[in-house]
């Protein structure tokens, strides 16, 4: 592991520098990207590939949550904005003492190159470093890369590549934490009359017959979606929506007031009521599987529209 942290460093340190990027690293020995640009300003965390913050410069208020007791440590994930999850979701099917949701998102990313659009948005390549500890749970060959859009929208582009000689199949989600002014005066639209499995009821099979609204724990996987989530959140004054492609399944979660306590990093008291995951995902019988020498792409955009 030590190997590869000086190969990232290295590289690192040996990347042409862009006007909108600073490389920093914190006292745990974490590595980060901060961007800069006329559009916005976001943090990616080198471990895990993940953005932890965005907010366009035109937005009073930051698009994506990440908690005030987010733990920054190595092999741990960070509790807020956008968590890779792969090539798995939830619980291994086969083996518990794997990594939940996957371990790309504890995993260590390469930064390999970065440029500015035609629109003037900051575009980042990141790999997935091949860690002993990734080789121990998923052992057969494949390339795991990333692409980050980042201006007024954010879009996130992630690409397996499958480099065995046989099929395989994976699970993935961006389990995206977006921030909110008050979960119960919320409220999704673009999952009506569509099929879930509610996993706060054993996975219990249902239709959403009307829009979303929060007064308790909420946890549904909706089924065969790829259309549009819209958030509505009046005292913003705005619409977050989440656009893909790539992604047959979409999650929406919050854990409320006691579970949100028992996980220990969701922040203070009330911090867990300014969040929700709308989370764009293949999971269940939406799983992916991907033959020899072929690619899957999947893709997230977030945008912002005032009311």
């Amino acid at each position: 592991m030590e190997n590869i942290l000086l190969a990232t460093q290295a590289n690192l340190e040996g990347t042409v520098a862009h006007p909108h990027l600073t490389f920093t690293e914190d006292e745990n020995g974490l590595q980060y990207i901060e961007v800069d640009n006329q559009y916005a300003k976001a943090k990616i965390a080198l471990q895990g590939g993940q953005v932890i913050q965005w907010q366009p410069k035109s937005e009073k208020h930051p698009v994506l949550w990440l908690s005030d007791h987010a733990r920054y440590v190595k092999g741990r994930s960070i509790r807020g904005g956008v968590p890779i999850c792969w090539p798995w979701f939830g619980a291994h099917p086969t083996d518990s003492t794997l990594c939940p949701h996957g371990f790309a998102r504890v995993i260590p990313w390469q930064f390999i190159d970065a440029d500015t659009t035609y629109s003037g948005a900051t575009r980042i390549a990141l790999q997935m470093l091949h860690t002993p500890e990734a080789q121990r749970q998923l052992s057969y060959p494949y390339v795991l890369t990333l692409m980050l859009t980042i201006g007024r929208r954010l879009k996130i582009d992630l690409a397996t590549t499958n480099k065995a000689a046989h099929p395989f199949m994976i699970g993935e989600a961006f389990h995206t934490y977006l921030n909110v002014s008050d979960i119960e005066k919320i409220r999704i639209t673009g999952l009506q009359e569509c099929l879930y499995a509610d996993k706060v009821r054993q996975y219990e099979r249902h239709v959403e017959h009307s829009l979303l609204k929060f007064n308790g724990e909420f946890d549904r996987v909706y089924l065969n979606h790829s259309a549009d989530c819209i958030v509505h959140d009046s005292d913003y004054n705005r619409l977050v929506r989440v656009s893909k492609s790539g992604s047959n399944t979409t999650v929406v979660w919050t854990p409320w007031e006691e579970k949100a306590h028992a996980l220990g990093d969701m922040g203070n008291d009330d911090e867990w009521r300014k969040m929700i995951c709308v989370e764009s995902a293949n999971a269940m019988e939406n799983s992916i599987v991907i033959n020899p020498g072929r690619t899957h792409n999947f893709s997230v955009e977030y945008s912002v529209e005032s009311l």
